[in-house]
């Protein structure tokens, strides 16, 4: 008896499944989440300047280097708080189905999450004092899964509210413990 693969055809046991592509998330976070990821990088930068104040304060004799310092901080700071912020904003997508919830984020180093609605554990939103200032909170939801929570950060207030609801209700319609 010949086996397929013995006759070179592939046998069914190791040919891989179709995939299936799936599109990307269609939502954007608040447009607001752009000043809300500038604040943040830029509230990150003020302990680095006000070091090199500090350092330029104690050893005066080393100008040249406080110079070279201070251009190398602006430029970084400047790429950090205008360009990534906006590069963020480019990136981050999410979407909730009836079976599932998808985000897409990161800015240097990108991550797509899928997480089934069977699995959902926690709905969660959080707001932190930018955020809060900005209108802005943070859906979190918790899943049986060792990767951790998915989030879907910086979303208008009642649309966070609308999301949390929306997640809540979908996984209480499928009445499946994802413990």
């Amino acid at each position: 008896m010949t086996r397929d693969s013995e006759l070179g055809r592939p046998d069914a046991r190791t040919v891989p499944p179709t995939p299936v592509v799936m599109d990307d998330p269609a939502w954007r976070p608040s447009p607001k989440a752009r000043l809300l990821w500038a604040v943040n990088a830029a509230l990150l930068w003020i302990p680095i300047v006000a070091a090199q104040i500090v350092w330029a304060i104690v050893d005066a004799g080393h100008g040249p280097w406080h110079v070279a310092a201070a251009v190398a901080t602006l430029v970084l700071a400047a790429a950090h708080i205008g360009l990534v912020p906006v590069w963020r904003y480019r990136v981050h997508r999410w979407e909730i189905s009836d079976t599932a919830v998808y985000t897409r984020s990161g800015w240097f180093t990108q991550e797509r999450r899928i997480a089934p609605i069977s699995r959902i554990q926690t709905v969660d939103t959080e707001r932190g004092p930018i955020d809060r200032w900005l209108g802005l909170a943070t859906v979190t939801v918790t899943t049986a899964s060792s990767a951790g929570a998915v989030e879907i950060a910086a979303l208008d207030v009642a649309v966070a509210d609308a999301t949390a609801a929306r997640l809540t209700e979908i996984a209480g319609r499928n009445g499946i413990d994802a413990t």
